[in-house]
């Protein structure tokens, strides 16, 4: 370079501001690869985590364009953020399917993406105290392997969205109702989405819910279209030992949140929920907003566990016996080992069912694991496909085959 190169460059470098290399800081790189979100959209003032207010005639409610979807979250990369995740991200739709009785009528709330074609329809249900967007984070994970399968998640009675008028002043939550809720709710999506046959079913419980769909398989409402069933983490011999230290369970979580953010964060905290993202989507589901509640925590529990204490021993006595005699594939996931029964020991040595086993996971494994769970699930529905199954000719054939030669 020439003197008068070197004379042209200085010149021109020092009309530029001198600015400070940017320091490193390995806390920085920490926070920015801890964050959790980068491809789920935030809430807006638009979504809801059920938009009950705005149920159509019909009811059914498809996310609107402007809901954002897939829109890149706001704020700095380097915070944690515990904003709801709307239902939307997970769901094609949500369904208010009214159900009138002599006495009351019930609008069950569900949300649903549709099968295409002959893809299997995963049905799924909650446990106490939980909601149908327990299952969101499964949903997402079941359809990245199964992009044209369909879920069906509903809220219980008393749980969620689904509501009761007029409102009774004790809930029936016992097994034989949860049961033909379950039952009515398929048949009436099938009218309202005009199937005119059911889909294959996989039915798929979580806690209470795993009885839930136990019974509805071993009375066989739904006929030949049930594949099988999965139960998530419960087993008759534990559960009914557990509910001997349920209530004092129930006395040590707060009574409120001063907001959904604060309850997301407890559940998140305490280890309830281990997955942040099931947690922010999961958790809004579970709380309302109390006006009556002056104080400093409006947000308190939208199911009353305690209340439902007369039906607990009778969601799960006989369970381990109804869950090996139903008809279909079974399957049944646990975190750990120390929960299988007797009866259900003695099963599993003789292959009658399909066991896995997760102990890194809590009590909620498909919130906790939900990859995991859905690798286990779809693979026991590929096993159980019958339209997969291929038959070998019939020896009669063969020989009429064998003559024409």
């Amino acid at each position: 370079m020439s003197d008068l190169q070197r004379q042209f460059a200085k010149a021109k470098l020092s009309t530029y501001p001198a600015t400070a290399p940017i320091p490193f800081s390995e806390a920085d790189e920490e926070e920015e690869t801890d964050h959790f979100d980068a491809a789920l959209p935030l809430d807006d003032d638009s979504s809801s985590a059920s938009s009950a207010s705005s149920a159509s005639s019909t009811g059914t409610v498809i996310p609107s364009s402007d809901q954002k979807l897939f829109a890149r979250p706001q704020g700095s990369p380097n915070k944690r953020t515990l904003n709801q995740i709307p239902w939307t991200t997970y769901f094609e739709r949500e369904l208010f399917l009214e159900s009138p009785s002599d006495t009351v009528t019930i609008i069950h709330h569900v949300y649903l993406t549709s099968p295409v074609g002959t893809a299997p329809l995963f049905v799924t249900h909650h446990g106490a105290g939980s909601s149908g967007l327990s299952f969101a984070a499964l949903t997402s994970e079941i359809r990245k392997r199964l992009p044209s399968a369909g879920i069906l998640s509903l809220d219980a009675r008393g749980h969620g969205s689904t509501s009761i008028s007029p409102e009774p002043e004790i809930l029936d939550l016992s097994l034989e109702t949860l049961s033909a809720d379950l039952f009515t709710v398929v048949q009436m999506t099938k009218t309202q989405m005009g199937w005119k046959e059911l889909p294959p079913i996989v039915l798929v419980g979580h806690s209470l819910g795993g009885a839930v769909v136990t019974d509805v398989a071993k009375r066989g409402q739904l006929g030949n279209s049930v594949l099988g069933y999965a139960v998530l983490d419960v087993v008759e011999g534990s559960a009914i030992d557990a509910l001997q230290s349920m209530q004092t369970y129930l006395s040590t979580r707060p009574v409120g949140f001063p907001s959904l953010e604060s309850g997301i964060e407890w559940h998140i905290r305490s280890r309830t929920i281990r997955n942040s993202l099931s947690a922010r989507t999961s958790v809004p589901a579970l709380l309302k907003h109390n006006e009556e509640k002056r104080g400093s925590r409006p947000w308190t529990w939208r199911t009353d566990l305690a209340a439902t204490q007369p039906f607990w021993e009778g969601w799960f006595i006989g369970l381990s016996k109804k869950f090996l005699e139903a008809r279909g594939g079974k399957l049944l996931l646990l975190a750990g080992t120390d929960r299988l029964d007797k009866e259900l020991t003695i099963g599993q040595m003789q292959g009658k069912y399909a066991l896995q086993v997760f102990p890194e996971a809590g009590h909620f494994i498909h919130e906790d694991l939900p990859e995991k769970t859905a690798m286990v699930i779809v693979d026991f529905y590929k096993r159980n496909d019958r339209s997969a199954l291929v038959l070998p000719p019939k020896v009669s054939d063969m020989l009429k085959a064998s003559k024409k030669l």
